[in-house]
């Protein structure tokens, strides 16, 4: 029942995501690129994916916005980890959104050929309990980090 209401919940959280008002934030100087990241792409750096496309919701912005601050806040002095901002609709990201076969607003963590895929819980979380995504970021951020 509870997986059933969760999937329902998502479904309409991401049918939502596509009619919103378009927001763009420009903080290119903390941002890396996916550009760069591909190009220097070191099996031993997490790199934090935030997908998004053109047109995003309340919900969409809250998970980069707590995405973008849990990391800003716990690794800003580690060079290992980086947030990566990718605009699925824009083609010179094409390979990196076929690589993770990206169709929507999605939240990854990614060392080497490893990931997690977070986007189910930033969903649930971001707009009424950032403070639990962040500590969901951090322990995934962590455990990437040890392996």
């Amino acid at each position: 029942m509870r997986k059933t209401f969760l999937f329902t919940l998502l479904a309409v959280l991401l049918v939502s995501c596509g009619g919103g008002k378009t927001e763009n934030k420009q903080e290119t100087a903390e941002l890396t690129t996916p550009e760069q990241t591909v190009a220097t792409a070191d099996a031993s750096n997490v790199n934090v994916y935030y997908f998004h496309g053109k047109q995003r919701c309340k919900t969409c912005l809250a998970i980069e916005d707590v995405t973008k601050k849990a990391i800003a806040d716990n690794y800003k002095d580690n060079q290992k980890v980086k947030f990566v901002e990718i605009n699925i609709d824009e083609d010179k990201n094409k390979d990196i959104v076929e690589k993770y076969e990206i169709a929507f607003s999605s939240l990854l963590i990614v060392k080497g050929e490893d990931y997690t895929d977070l986007t189910e819980q930033a969903f649930a979380n971001a707009v009424n309990s950032p403070d639990a995504l962040t500590s969901l970021i951090k322990e995934e951020v962590n455990k990437q980090l040890q392996n």
